[in-house]
C-alpha cells in the first residue's frame, strides 16, 4: 500500500472515501470532523442528535454527501470515550474504518489522523498507530486456498490529511515506521500460519538467509555437526526424534561499530508433537505455531534494519521439530547442555526450555547489554493470563519496567510474574543438575526459572507468548484469526525508546 501524508483541509480533499472521527457522548463534532459537518450542512450533527451515530469505539457510519465536500463518501468512525482514548483506540478505530473501506470495494481512501495532539499523544505516535491499525486489519492468509469465498480488492493507497503543516514531518516519520512495523508483523503472521510441512527448520533457515541477503544482515546457520562439536546436548536431544535436521540460526544487524549489543532469542519448534510425552490430538494442529518466538525475532531484525536502529542486534533462533520415534528423547533421559549443566528430562513435552537453554548460553558469547527471549513456552501461562497478556519474567527490574511500558504503548501488554529463588526447589533432580519440569504449581514461573540458569549475569527477560501468539476470536479489528505476530511491536517500541541496561 502506498501511504503519504499531505497538508490540506479534510473537506476539500478529493477522495473515494474520507475518514473522520467522533468521541462517544459528544453532542457536536469539532476539529476536522466539525469542518466536514459544517460543509455538509450539519448532517453528522443531525445523526448524532438522532442517536444514529454514537461514537462508540469502532462504530462505522458511511455517509454519501450531496455536495459541500470533495469526497465521494464520508466515513465517521467512533473513538470511544475521550477519557479512555489512547494509541490503542487509534489502532482500533483505524482498523475498523479500513475494513469497512475494503468491504466497499474501494482501492484508495484518505483519513484524518485520529487524536493527533489530543491527550498528550504526539503526532508521530498517532500517525504510526493509525497506519499500524489500518495495515494489520487488512491482513489475510489465503495462500493455500484455491477458491477464496469472499475475494477482496486490495487497498492500494492511503493518504493521511493534516491541516497544520508543522506536524507533517513528524507524521511522515510515524507513518513510515508504522508501515515498516506492520509489514514486519504481517511477515511473522505468514511464517506462523504456514503449515509445518512447509516451514521446516531448513525452510526457516532459508527464509532467514534470504532476509539477510535482502537487508545486508549477517546470517550463520549451525548444522547438527556444529552443535555436536559445541556440546549443545539439550537442543540436539529434542531434535533426535525427527527426520528434519535441526538448525541454529544466528542473524546479526550491525549498522556501525561500537553500538550496544542486544540479543534476542526465539524458540522455533516448527512442529511440537510433545515427543514421547505426546500431546492430546485436540488442537495439535496449532503446534505448527510453536516457532512463533523465532519468527518474531526475525520480524524484529527485519524492522530494525529497515528503520536503521542504532544497535548491534543478534537474533538467535534454535529451530527443530519435537517428534516421537524410536530415536526420540525418552522421559528419564539426561542431556548435557552447552553450559555444561546436566538436565534430567522428565517430560519430553517441556522441550522449549531445553532448546532455549543452549540458545541462551550461546547468546552470552556476544556479551550483550541485555537478553530477551520469546517463547510459546507453557500452557500454565495461558491458565494464568489467558489470551490477552504475555507473561514476563526477568532478572532485571529496569529491563522489566521498560518492557512493561513498551507493552502499554504498543498494545501488546505484559504482566510480570516473580522469580523467587524458592521456585528453584521444584527443579531439583536426584540424578542431574536440574530437572526440566517442576510440577503443576507455578508452571510458567518454574519454566522461566529453569531458563534463568543459562543466562549468566546478563540482564535478561523472558516473554511467554503461549497465550498471545494465536487467536481464534480476534478481539480487535487489527487482529486476524490465526497468528497474531505478537512480540514485534512490543520489542520495536522497547528498542526505539531504549534507556540502557
Amino acid at each position: 500500500m502506498k501511504i503519504t501524508v499531505q497538508q490540506g483541509s479534510a473537506q476539500s480533499f478529493p477522495t473515494e472515501a474520507l475518514v473522520v472521527n467522533l468521541f462517544e457522548g459528544v453532542g457536536s463534532p469539532g476539529g476536522a470532523t466539525g469542518a466536514v459537518d459544517k460543509a455538509m450542512n450539519g448532517r453528522i450533527s443531525a445523526l448524532i442528535a438522532s442517536g444514529d451515530i454514537r461514537g462508540k469505539l469502532g462504530e462505522v457510519t458511511v455517509l454519501y454527501p450531496e455536495g459541500g465536500v470533495a469526497a465521494k463518501r464520508v466515513i465517521v468512525v467512533g473513538l470511544g470515550k475521550q477519557e479512555e482514548f489512547g494509541l490503542e483506540a487509534i489502532r482500533h478505530a483505524a482498523g475498523a474504518a479500513a475494513q469497512k473501506i475494503r468491504s466497499l470495494g474501494l482501492t484508495s481512501f484518505a483519513t484524518v489522523v485520529h487524536g493527533s495532539g489530543a491527550g498528550g499523544i504526539a503526532p508521530e505516535d498517532a500517525a504510526q498507530a493509525l497506519v499500524e491499525g489500518s495495515i494489520l486489519s487488512l491482513y489475510t492468509f489465503t495462500r493455500h486456498k484455491t477458491v477464496v469465498e469472499e475475494p477482496t480488492t486490495p487497498i492500494e493507497e492511503m493518504v493521511l490529511i493534516e491541516f497544520d503543516a508543522g506536524k507533517i514531518p513528524a507524521m511522515q516519520a510515524g507513518a513510515r515506521a508504522g508501515q515498516i512495523i506492520a509489514d514486519s508483523v504481517s511477515f511473522v503472521r505468514d511464517l506462523v500460519n504456514e503449515p509445518a510441512n512447509i516451514t521446516t527448520p531448513a525452510a526457516l533457515a532459508g527464509k532467514a538467509q534470504a532476509m539477510a541477503r535482502d537487508l545486508g544482515l549477517r546470517c550463520q546457520v549451525l548444522e547438527r555437526e556444529d552443535m555436536q562439536s559445541l556440546g549443545m546436548g539439550a537442543l540436539l536431544g529434542v531434535s533426535q526424534g525427527s527426520e528434519e535436521p535441526p538448525k541454529l540460526i544466528i542473524l546479526e544487524y550491525q549498522p556501525d561499530a561500537g553500538l550496544p549489543t542486544i540479543a534476542l532469542v526465539g524458540k522455533a519448534l516448527t512442529f511440537d508433537s510433545g515427543g514421547i510425552s505426546l500431546k492430546p490430538s485436540e488442537d495439535m494442529h496449532k503446534m505448527k505455531g510453536d516457532m512463533a518466538g523465532g519468527a518474531a525475532v526475525m520480524g524484529v531484525l527485519w524492522a530494525a534494519a529497515m528503520l536503521r536502529l542504532p544497535f548491534h542486534l543478534v537474533g538467535i533462533i534454535p529451530a527443530t521439530e519435537n517428534m516421537p520415534s524410536g530415536k526420540a528423547l525418552k522421559p528419564g533421559d539426561i542431556v548435557t547442555s552447552l553450559s555444561g549443566k546436566t538436565i534430567e528430562v522428565q517430560n519430553t513435552d517441556a522441550e522449549g526450555r531445553l532448546v532455549l537453554a543452549d540458545a541462551l548460553t550461546y547468546a552470552g558469547r556476544f556479551q550483550p547489554a541485555a537478553i530477551v527471549d520469546l517463547a510459546t513456552l507453557t500452557g500454565a501461562c495461558v491458565v494464568a493470563l489467558g489470551n490477552i497478556t504475555t507473561g514476563l519474567m526477568s532478572t532485571d527490574d529496569r529491563l522489566a519496567s521498560q518492557l512493561e511500558a513498551a507493552g502499554q504503548r504498543s498494545g501488546e501488554r505484559v504482566w510480570r510474574l516473580p522469580l523467587f529463588k524458592e521456585y528453584g526447589e521444584q527443579l531439583k533432580s536426584d540424578v542431574a543438575d536440574l530437572c526440566n519440569v517442576g510440577g503443576r504449581p507455578a508452571g510458567a514461573i518454574t519454566a522461566a526459572y529453569f531458563l534463568s540458569q543459562f543466562v549468566g549475569d546478563f540482564p535478561w527477560a523472558h516473554l511467554d507468548i503461549a497465550g498471545t501468539y494465536w487467536t481464534d476470536k480476534p478481539a480487535k479489528p487489527y487482529q486476524s484469526k490465526g497468528a497474531t505476530g505478537v512480540g514485534v511491536r512490543l520489542l520495536m517500541d522497547w528498542l526505539r525508546r531504549w534507556e540502557g541496561a
